[in-house]
């Protein structure tokens, strides 16, 4: 079984709380995500997953496709 992995992504684009609210409804909805915290005011976005399940390239490209970008 492998261990799940935590990933901090600085994130480009939020204009408001509501943003990263929806960043994290999309990465939650990511197969192989675990849990989601994002950020608004700091600009950052924590993202715990299952590395069998899902790649930081699969988290970075959710994030593009919700609007937004990653670093």
């Amino acid at each position: 079984m492998t261990t799940a992995t935590s990933r901090t992504f600085t994130v480009r684009g939020f204009h408001c709380s509501g943003c990263a609210d929806n960043l994290e409804t999309s990465l939650t909805n990511l197969e192989g995500v675990i849990r989601v915290k994002a950020d608004f005011e700091d600009s950052w976005v924590e993202v715990r997953f299952d590395p069998d399940r899902a790649t930081e390239a699969d988290i970075r490209n959710q994030i593009t496709a919700s609007g937004f970008q990653a670093d």
